[in-house]
């Protein structure tokens, strides 16, 4: 692999992450002024101000994770921790659309859950290849888990 296709990789991967982050938006957008307004939260939850710049910087973290695995051996050598990435991606955009497009904070908390076991394993297998590529997937991990303790309780609040 020459140097240039590494380099071609993490600008392709930054273009993946931060789109799936743009089709979450897609749907989290329209939302915020409509329904999210009319959801019951908890005191703390964060405003909403934080949340574009927090998952921003997680999915940039996230691609250059994920190209700390590929680089050094390529796709195939890094097929399974890969893949549980892509399942992983697929589940975080998911969510966006359960909660905010569908409205269905219940679901939404299963669904969180399950993201929240994905990441556990892509976390898992990243630092059996490269330390560094485990440790930035930290605080996604740990986002995701405060995520889903915001999710459980609006989903509670608004159960009645």
């Amino acid at each position: 692999m020459t140097e240039r296709t590494r380099w071609f990789g993490l600008v392709a991967l930054i273009v993946v992450c931060l789109g799936v982050g743009g089709l979450g938006a897609a749907v989290t957008t329209p939302e915020i002024n409509g329904w999210y307004r009319t959801v019951v939260k908890p005191a703390w939850n964060p405003p909403d101000s934080v949340f574009g710049p927090v998952w921003t910087t997680l999915y940039l973290m996230m691609a250059i994770a994920t190209w700390l695995v590929w680089k050094p051996a390529g796709l195939r050598a890094a097929a399974v921790p890969l893949t549980l990435f892509a399942v992983q991606l697929v589940l975080n955009s998911a969510w966006s659309w359960i909660f905010f497009g569908l409205h269905e904070v219940g679901w939404a908390f299963v669904e969180l859950v399950t993201l929240w076991l994905a990441i556990t394993a892509t976390l898992v297998a990243f630092i059996r290849r490269s330390r560094v590529a485990g440790w930035l997937l930290v605080p996604y991990l740990a986002w995701v888990s405060f995520a889903c303790v915001l999710n459980y309780t609006i989903w509670r609040l608004n159960s009645v």
